[in-house]
């Protein structure tokens, strides 16, 4: 092996299947790569943005302009690109939307930086000076936040309505607002002197047919079930209720074993104890009062015939979730030894009934007196339009659970970016030092939100960023870039966010654009062949 000058044996660090980007290359990577993400969903945002078309490796399409979807479906394979997209389905768990703004937000803060990068300004200064406005734009936005009361219905669906005006058409919109809204005002409850809204308590069920308007909140619970037996009654009014986490049936023994019968009368015998040990359990159901049991294990023939016999509607292996759903929505209480049973562990509906909805059966539990848990039945003329239906609501319930925890909002349609910017402006002037740069370049990523949304309107940014920058410049806060593309008053319009989901975006979009500005070597390996793969197993 050849020596190195001065006669030192060069030392082998990294297998020779590792390639290694240093500096300013890997830097540039690392920006680009998210840039181009960012200019993937941009066209999806607000409520003129459009959608996107994914299909996978078997086919199957989803059509979306939901930010967190687009970036779940979509492969990813620059890891830096990765590590931003990971940050925005973080957004989502979190607040449930501003999925698209993080993305959007980092991609604008890094190709900012680029441009600083270009001036030989070092990256350490940038992230000072990043993190420094990201510090100054969180106290300026609680500054501008307004306090509100979650129990105005009102208020409550502006928010709604400027959450689902980029997912659904205007004539549908309204319709599925004021049944989200009216779900969450059922199950809202006051936990320690606090409103509390558990998004689990609205319970979303899908059916392909008919049109989104015929979308209904139904208070109480729908299963995506049949009842059990044809002699059974089909519809119970003033339902008293059995929740069973037992098999109404004989279980079949861990142990495998074998019995040696004798005398034919002792097979007879042995199946009549069978049978006898699930006569004494609907006996039980029975005298407690029950004529409707939901089951969340089996229920076996003998059984069916007994319940049926009795007029007692029954279904069977339901769902642990929809098991605790009923019981919040009925008071029953889930019982495990069916023997036990007693008249005060029943629950109540007005009704409980078998419907065909589309081409199915589904059961319905209706007129509950004071339901915890509700069920939204979603409707549309396919799966790819009930899916986004889907996506919108649990989009909007999220922004309601924010606006009920945190009480405090901010005006959308890029007002509350466009008055951050001015404010971070007016804060670089106090800055001394090379940061100052730094910080500004961040007040014009802020401005990116409402340039895009103009854009995606059909309107020149520039003509619509300088508008908006002399609205703000005298004043008008509250003044943002309307669905025509127009600037006008946010509030007279009715355009209202959730703060926390501006506060999550922007922390999250300028930790992602920092952490990406620190790195300056990547160290990848070689992706196995599927041969070397196979070769180890």
């Amino acid at each position: 092996m050849a020596l190195v000058p001065g006669g030192v044996q060069p030392i082998i660090l990294v297998k020779e299947d590792l390639s290694r980007t240093r500096g300013r290359d890997a830097m540039r990577s690392n920006i680009l790569a998210v840039v181009a993400l960012a200019d993937i969903v941009k066209t999806a945002l607000g409520p003129a943005g459009r959608d996107k078309m994914l299909v996978d490796r078997y086919g199957n399409v989803i059509v979306t302009n939901d930010g967190a979807t687009v970036l779940k479906e979509m492969d990813i394979a620059h890891p830096a690109a990765k590590y931003v997209v990971e940050l925005a389905k973080s957004q989502e768990s979190e607040v449930g939307d501003g999925t698209t703004t993080v993305v959007v937000l980092a991609g604008e803060l890094l190709k900012l930086a680029e441009k600083l990068l270009d001036t030989n300004l070092h990256p350490s200064i940038i992230v000072e000076g990043y993190r420094m406005a990201m510090e100054k734009a969180i106290e300026e936005l609680k500054k501008l936040a307004e306090e509100i009361d979650p129990r105005d219905e009102e208020t409550l669906l502006k928010i709604v309505r400027t959450t689902l005006s980029s997912k659904l058409a205007p004539s549908d919109r309204e319709h599925i607002a004021k049944i989200v809204v009216e779900a969450a005002k059922t199950v809202m409850r006051q936990v320690n002197g606090e409103r509390v809204l558990n998004k689990d308590d609205i319970k979303i069920e899908k059916k392909e047919g008919g049109s989104i308007k015929d979308t209904i909140l139904v208070r109480g619970i729908v299963l995506d079930k049949e009842v059990v037996h044809p002699d059974m009654p089909r519809r119970v009014e003033n339902a008293k209720i059995a929740l069973i986490n037992a098999p109404l049936e004989m279980r079949k023994p861990e142990i495998s074993g074998k019995i040696r019968f004798t005398d034919p009368k002792q097979i007879e015998a042995f199946k009549e104890a069978e049978r006898e040990v699930v006569r004494r359990k609907v006996e039980a159901i029975i005298k407690a009062g029950a004529n409707v049991v939901f089951c969340q294990k089996g229920i076996d023939e003998y059984a069916q015939h007994l319940l049926a016999k009795h007029g007692i509607l029954a279904v069977r292996r339901v769902k642990k979730s929809d098991m605790e759903a009923l019981a919040k929505a009925t008071g029953a209480k889930i019982i495990t030894k069916v023997e036990d049973i007693k008249p005060e562990d029943l629950g109540e509906a007005e009704l409980v009934e078998e419907r065909k909805v589309g081409d199915d059966k589904m059961v319905f539990v209706e007129g509950c007196k004071d339901p915890k848990a509700v069920t939204i039945l979603i409707r549309g003329g396919s799966k790819q339009v009930t899916d986004e239906v889907e996506r919108a609501i649990d989009d909007a319930i999220s922004v309601i659970r924010d606006v009920v925890k945190h009480r405090r909002v901010v005006y959308g349609g890029g007002a509350i970016e466009a008055e951050l910017a001015k404010r971070i402006r007016e804060y670089a002037k106090t800055v001394s030092g090379k940061e100052q740069v730094a910080i500004e370049m961040f007040a014009d990523a802020l401005e990116a939100i409402p340039s895009i949304l103009a854009d995606n309107a059909g309107i020149n940014p520039i003509d619509a960023i300088t508008e908006l920058r002399s609205a703000h410049a005298q004043g008008k806060t509250r003044a943002g870039i309307s669905i025509e593309g127009k600037i006008a008053d946010m509030k007279e319009l009715g355009v209202v966010e959730p703060m926390i989901v501006k506060r999550n975006a922007i922390r999250s979009a300028s930790e992602a654009a920092m952490m990406i500005l620190r790195i300056d070597d990547i160290l990848a390996s070689r992706p196995k062949e599927e041969g070397e793969e196979k070769g180890k197993k």
